[in-house]
């Protein structure tokens, strides 16, 4: 009776001090992205509502090391802390949100099955490509219209505004092709270059960050 009691509470303190090494790694992660965030650059041919930066790199080595749910939870605190400092009334914290979460959480999901370089390399390949295609849409059904709706923006306005960056969107199909999906390619590329170059000092980080939070696996 007393080793069940015993290994109940050995249980109970293993998993209090996974749940500790949890929060200090989310909080850790999400300082670190939101730092990156406020150094947004823009791109040549983009839209102006389009600025790319790298704050997706600690969301997502936060998403390998403890899994796809804190992937999200790294990203949705990333631009709630944003949100006071935002240009868009808080419709590019809410795009950000969702395209990140696609993107890291497609990556964690498959990474979970196989936490190796060839992996992730695999993951974050595939994250990509997803990140591109749902982009369109979302983007063509939430982000643009709350965009326009909220800036006061009619969908021609950011047409014109957009055509200034690259003579060729002449439509909202043409945004969506030719600015959309390119610089989420560019963005999951990026991301998903300079994290495969860090992987190997990063990997005993998430091995150690992923041991410590899974004690019962």
């Amino acid at each position: 009776m007393s080793d069940h009691v015993n290994s109940q509470t050995i249980s109970k303190i293993s998993k209090r001090r996974a749940l500790n090494v949890r929060i200090a790694v989310t909080a850790i992660f999400t300082a670190m992205a939101t730092a990156l965030m406020y150094l947004e650059i823009p791109l040549p041919l983009m839209p102006p509502l389009l600025m790319f930066d790298f704050s997706e790199i600690p969301v997502l080595v936060g998403s390998f090391a403890l899994g796809p749910v804190y992937g999200v939870i790294i990203e949705l605190l990333k631009n709630l802390i944003h949100l006071p400092a935002s240009h868009t009334m808080g419709i590019g914290e809410l795009s950000n949100f969702i395209t990140g979460s696609i993107f890291v959480g497609t990556a964690g999901l498959i990474y979970v099955k196989r936490r190796t370089r060839k992996g992730a390399v695999i993951a974050m390949l595939i994250a990509t490509v997803t990140l591109a295609l749902a982009g369109v849409i979302v983007n063509a059904f939430i982000n643009l219209p709350l965009y326009g709706s909220v800036m006061g923006l009619s969908m021609e306005t950011i047409i014109i505004m957009s055509q200034e960056a690259n003579r060729f969107i002449t439509s909202e199909l043409t945004l969506l092709i030719l600015a959309f999906v390119p610089f989420n390619l560019f963005k999951g590329f990026v991301v998903s270059l300079v994290t495969a170059v860090v992987y190997k000092p990063v990997s005993k980080l998430i091995k150690s960050t992923y041991d410590k939070t899974n004690p019962t696996r």
